[in-house]
């Protein structure tokens, strides 16, 4: 058991034990993908989706019927239509956005308030946004406006990205559905949009939020770059939390917010791990850690399933549910998380 004041993702070799040791942990599943569990009809957003687990997500949700949008720097348009072949769908789009640039998602969001115009666009709205883009660099650096590189890119981005569509109402119609009406509740057509974050058990790690140190630039090494994954993710988690306050007020579900943890995922996101260490991480890696295709499926099954149909609100680690950290649910970090977070907007 972790002791008190021990972190659990203070560099990488912890890190992966961590990891290996989370996947034999004995796991209640809050439910099953089925494969009824289809999207035909709805228009899914997957950011960080050229390589890695937002691949095997885009992969999943072109093969159940979804009208797919890849958001990505790289890979353009090679795995749009690796996806379309291997999935059958021809209905998948790309759409290039740097998240370390506040400029570029800024354009990006011009070009989908084209694309959705509120549901009548070519793309039709967003139903369903799925937030995977990360990275863990080896050293710390300067995004084009100043700013942490991971701080931007696992957080700020999200914060931008989200609000930005929310404002510009490039997601479907939400369905306004009241706790009570279980009748609607039931309905498997239901437009609530739904809105996935891929976050971390690592949220957990961090003591505190360092308020006073928010959107600092600091200089850092490979160590404090895994620890400072947690943190990050730790304020992607209360975002997550404190947007599905926002978006339903007054017992509706108008959006449904989820996040949650794949679990230790076999893909690039180590890629700037130091070279000494490469050829040990890529062999536990491929022994230990879930495929990409694996650590997909709790992904896609918040996103197509029928059993959290009305949610405003879930955390899944890996297939099973949990609450989030305090520190995350508490309202008090939410706002303030929020109010810090809106001064970069």
């Amino acid at each position: 058991m972790k002791q008190p004041g021990q972190k659990k993702y203070s560099n990488p070799f912890t890190a992966t034990l961590t990891g290996i040791r989370d996947l034999f942990r004995r796991q209640v599943p809050a439910g099953v993908l089925k494969s009824s569990d289809r999207l035909d009809g709805k228009t899914v957003l997957v950011d960080g989706s050229s390589s890695g687990l937002g691949f095997a997500i885009a992969l999943e949700v072109a093969r159940r019927g979804a009208r797919v949008i890849m958001v990505c720097r790289s890979g353009i348009p090679e795995m749009g239509e690796k996806v379309k072949k291997l999935s059958g769908n021809r209905d998948v789009h790309m759409l290039h956005v740097d998240f370390s640039d506040i400029k570029s998602i800024r354009q990006s969001v011009e070009m989908l308030k084209t694309q959705t115009l509120s549901g009548d666009g070519a793309w039709g709205g967003i139903d369903i946004l799925i937030c995977n883009a990360g990275i863990v660099p080896r050293r710390s650096r300067k995004t084009p406006q100043g700013l942490e590189e991971m701080f931007m890119v696992n957080y700020l981005s999200k914060f931008i990205f989200v609000n930005l569509l929310l404002e510009n109402k490039c997601f479907s119609k939400p369905g306004n559905i009241a706790k009570n009406d279980k009748s609607e509740i039931r309905n498997p057509k239901s437009d609530i949009p739904r809105l996935i974050f891929v976050a971390s058990e690592s949220h957990r790690n961090p003591e505190k939020f360092e308020w006073e140190e928010f959107g600092k630039y600091r200089e850092y090494g490979i160590s404090r770059s895994v620890e400072l994954y947690g943190y990050y993710k730790l304020l992607l988690t209360t975002f997550s939390v404190e947007l599905s306050r926002r978006l339903n007020p007054g017992g509706m579900t108008n959006y449904s917010v989820f996040a949650l943890c794949p679990g230790p995922v076999n893909s690039n996101i180590a890629r700037e791990a130091p070279k000494i260490f490469m050829p040990l991480l890529k062999a536990v890696f491929w022994i230990f850690f879930k495929s990409p295709a694996k650590a997909a499926l709790p992904v896609v099954y918040l996103a197509a399933s029928g059993d959290v149909l009305g949610k405003t609100y879930d955390y899944l680690f890996l297939m099973s549910r949990k609450e989030v950290d305090p520190k995350a649910s508490d309202p008090e970090n939410g706002k303030r998380l929020w109010d810090l977070s809106q001064k970069f907007v």
